[in-house]
């Protein structure tokens, strides 16, 4: 008679341990050798232990063919050490280093030095368990020994060293502005500006630290770290190291507007002195630098990168035409005062060179019609936009045929060459006299082209040309914020962006004398193709007694700058000893 495994009163307790088995894996055990040792039939087994016979004829195929889980029957288990053992093996070393005021930071790397491993939670409940408090915070002298990051030396003109050494720099491109800036009088620049300097660091060592990021096309002030070590930059700037960031950035929180406009003046007479030449010709254009904020007290302005209005710092700036660089510039313009920008640049030329300029090019929203009247009376041709209404389109569409005249504009590049235009006469409000308005259509746009100007003898095929000109300023102001990142500035205050602004003109014109100079295919170039094709160079320096030999690394580009023949003759730095700079060619 088969023992039922449901009737606890035909066995004992100790039989009942086998033949009716609680855990899973005993129970399989004990079918499998009910089956293999005792020889009962599989159906009779899968009956007694609870199986189907389908799923027994399974166990016993994975006991056949499968020796991992044969041996997980009689798998040799250790026992885990528990968390309170672990806690004990290290718990009185711990206290012992607590007492020596250690942090738990301390704690766990001196218990990982001698075998312990051990948790910073862990450990922080261990020593709350016994008692300890959170320790306070440690003075210096109270920490144990260990690495520490090292202090920079600070950035002393008085510590400048003039021994001799040797070094090597990824900012060898710099060098080529010493001779380039060898006739200008930086010193002298600055005598008339109220820039703040100290004896560590006076103005001209600050703002040859600026200058000198600005050519290397640093993005921000706080990008200046991971040159701090480099020793041909503090070298351009006449330091001993290069300022930390934190001094950037507040260097420009002191220059206050009428400093900036002072530098602007005494830079353009000086670099106009050093070789710039000047045009009589002048495009205009307002820029918006957008902030990201709304605590700072700005206006809103039409920003064009993002097709909305937002707040940000208005910048009002002067393109030379023929010279392709950027003139004037003048940051942080009120809505209100804005239309009045263009004299006021008008009055700073006029000091600049004695006389007002020749022409104006600028867009339609830049100033109004009162002020087309003042430019006028002072004897300046200038040639605008005007603003399209539906009443001026339904006049400009209801011209005759007849009343139409074709022309060829002289660009061979242009795929509408040859526009109709409708040249007229025309009177304004607020302006005293009589305007051209030249009326363009099949130029590529779906709306006619309507220019004003004061000038009546220039041909319409010239106006035309010359506003399309106009369209370079764009690149002017792509290259100020691509290269020069003149919106991207670690702060947004008014003054910081204002000081930046100049910083930036000075970096556009020595960029177009080094354009200049280099000549052939660079000579209408940006400032970021100079940079990256020809100054973005290593070199090795030695300083001798009276001498710097900067070495530079072979590059594909090199010849030009030998065709620039900038480092043809040595050129004396004053700012380091007065010693003569040597570039060499690999």
């Amino acid at each position: 008679m088969a023992t039922s495994t449901q009737n606890d009163l035909t066995m004992s307790a100790e039989a009942r341990f086998f033949l009716a088995p609680a855990t899973p894996l005993q129970r399989q055990y004990e079918a499998l050798r009910a089956y293999f040792v005792a020889g009962l039939p599989s159906h009779e087994v899968a009956q007694r232990f609870g199986y189907t016979p389908g799923a027994f004829r399974v166990l016993c195929h994975q006991f056949r063919h499968d020796p991992q889980w044969r041996a997980a029957f009689f798998a040799c288990t250790r026992q885990a050490s528990s968390a309170a053992s672990a806690h004990e093996s290290v718990l009185d070393l711990a206290v012992a280093m607590r007492k020596r005021n250690m942090s738990v930071y301390d704690i766990q790397r001196e218990l990982a030095q001698a075998g312990h491993t051990i948790s910073i939670n862990a450990l922080t409940t261990l020593l709350r368990e016994e008692g300890f408090a959170r320790l306070p915070r440690r003075c210096e002298d109270e920490r144990p020994q260990t690495i520490r990051p090292e202090h920079n030396v600070p950035a002393d003109v008085r510590l400048l060293s003039l021994a001799p050494r040797c070094f090597r720099t990824r900012v060898a491109g710099l060098f080529f502005f010493v001779p380039l800036m060898q006739h200008i009088r930086l010193p002298f620049v600055l005598s008339g500006v109220n820039l703040p300097g100290s004896r560590m660091i006076p103005a001209e060592q600050a703002v040859r630290t600026l200058l000198a990021l600005k050519l290397i096309g640093k993005e921000r002030k706080s990008h200046v770290m991971d040159l701090v070590e480099d020793q041909g930059i503090a070298l351009f700037a006449g330091l001993n190291v290069v300022p930390k960031r934190s001094y950037l950035a507040a260097y420009s929180s002191q220059v206050d507007h009428h400093a900036n406009m002072q530098l602007l003046e005494a830079w353009s007479a000086e670099i106009h002195r050093a070789g710039l030449p000047r045009g009589d010709s002048f495009e205009l254009d307002f820029h918006t630098i957008p902030a990201n904020t709304q605590q700072e007290p700005l206006e809103k302005h039409y920003v064009s990168s993002r097709s909305r209005s937002q707040k940000g710092i208005l910048v009002f700036l002067a393109r030379d035409a023929s010279q392709r660089v950027m003139c004037y510039g003048n940051a942080g313009i009120p809505k209100a005062q804005q239309p009045n920008e263009v004299l006021r640049f008008v009055d700073f030329w006029e000091r600049q060179t004695g006389s007002v300029p020749a022409e104006l090019i600028f867009d339609s929203r830049l100033t109004t019609y009162a002020n087309l009247d003042r430019l006028d009376k002072r004897g300046i041709r200038f040639l605008t936009l005007r603003r399209r209404s539906r009443k001026m389109l339904g006049e400009i569409y209801s011209q005759p045929a007849s009343a139409w005249q074709r022309i060829t504009l002289p660009s061979l590049s242009r795929t509408f060459r040859t526009p109709k235009v409708l040249d007229g006469r025309i009177h304004l409000k607020d302006y005293s006299g009589e305007l051209r308005q030249v009326t363009v259509i099949e130029l590529g746009h779906e709306e006619p082209t309507v220019l004003l100007t004061n000038n009546f003898e220039a041909t319409c095929a010239t106006l035309v040309t010359r506003y399309a000109q106009r369209m370079l300023i764009e690149n002017g102001i792509a290259e100020a914020v691509q290269f020069f990142h003149l919106d991207a500035l670690s702060s947004l205050v008014g003054l910081k962006v204002d000081f930046d602004l100049q910083i930036t003109l000075m970096a556009s014109g020595l960029y177009r004398l080094m354009a200049e100079r280099v000549g052939r295919e660079y000579a209408k170039t940006q400032a970021k193709t100079l940079f990256r094709q020809l100054l973005d160079v290593t070199a090795s320096v030695e300083v001798s007694k009276t001498d710097v030999v900067v070495t530079l690394d072979k590059r594909s580009h090199n010849p030009y700058l030998v065709a620039s023949r900038l480092a043809d003759e040595p050129t004396p730095m004053p700012w380091f000893g007065n010693k003569l700079l040597h570039i060499r060619y690999s």
